[in-house]
């Protein structure tokens, strides 16, 4: 087991995404994940159902007890669904300067939930975004982050660029939300930008699919990979488990997180 993932995030009741995507991540590809809880939903493959937030200094202090006792090699941000508590993750975060943050800006469920108030992005471009080694949008997230549209794979490449002026070293845009038989996800950084295609994998099973991908990263950053060999990796352990997904509830079903993993049978 190598590489300790700090994980400050939200938690899904489905097990499909949130915490409990991170979690399986993490351990799937050999690392230690660790939890600080901001909120608490009751979510399924159908959509989110109730969202119950966790008092900010709970999670600050989940937070710093874990970090003074284990310690972590990257952390790990998804659903930050407030100002406050937005503004209370950057405060703990300002403490741990060298320590990469992988920010997933969760702001809308696969369902079409919001999980961000609109009025709590601004503090996450101020307070979040200088912490990040890595911002992971999708498409929806990018055009409220850049302010732009993107119907197509040209706006993308202009939102990914766009990105960067937010004050982040790099952001990977996942192109899943455009159409087409082929996938793209752009890795933009400040020495140029990459694009990584793939056939689209024929599924309507993709809940968790960005916690997914985020903690995959943050696994491989944490267990010593650069940048580029994390993402690589990221994208085809996701892609492995949108292949083998068990099909599992009424919705977007889940993707199999242990597909990878040897089965054991005592």
């Amino acid at each position: 087991m190598q590489g300790r993932v700090l994980i400050v995030a939200g938690s899904d009741s489905g097990g499909g995404a949130g915490l409990q995507a991170d979690i399986k991540t993490v351990t799937a590809l050999g690392g230690f994940a660790m939890t600080a809880v901001t909120a608490l939903t009751a979510q399924t493959t159908q959509g989110v159902h109730g969202v119950q937030g966790v008092e900010p200094a709970f999670i600050q202090q989940q937070m710093r007890v874990t970090l003074d006792d284990l310690g972590a090699d990257c952390i790990k941000t998804g659903m930050l669904h407030s100002t406050e508590v937005i503004e209370a993750v950057a405060e703990v975060l300002r403490e741990v300067p060298d320590i990469p943050v992988v920010v997933d800006p969760v702001m809308v469920a696969q369902s079409g939930a919001d999980l961000l108030h609109p009025a709590a992005v601004r503090s996450l471009l101020r307070s979040i975004l200088p912490h990040a080694a890595l911002l992971t949008p999708n498409l929806p997230e990018a055009e409220k982050l850049a302010g732009l549209s993107i119907p197509d794979i040209d706006a993308a490449e202009h939102a990914a660029n766009t990105l960067l002026t937010l004050g982040v070293p790099a952001a990977l845009l996942k192109g899943g939300h455009l159409t087409g038989d082929e996938l793209t996800d752009m890795l933009v950084t400040e020495t140029g930008l990459e694009r990584f295609t793939d056939p689209r994998i024929p599924t309507e099973q993709t809940h968790g699919t960005g916690c997914t991908l985020a903690s995959a990263i943050a696994t491989g950053l944490a267990q010593g990979l650069d940048l580029r060999q994390a993402v690589v990796r990221g994208r085809a352990y996701l892609r492995g488990a949108l292949a083998h997904a068990p099909g599992f509830g009424r919705g977007q079903g889940p993707v199999n997180h242990a597909w990878a993993i040897p089965r054991f049978d005592g």
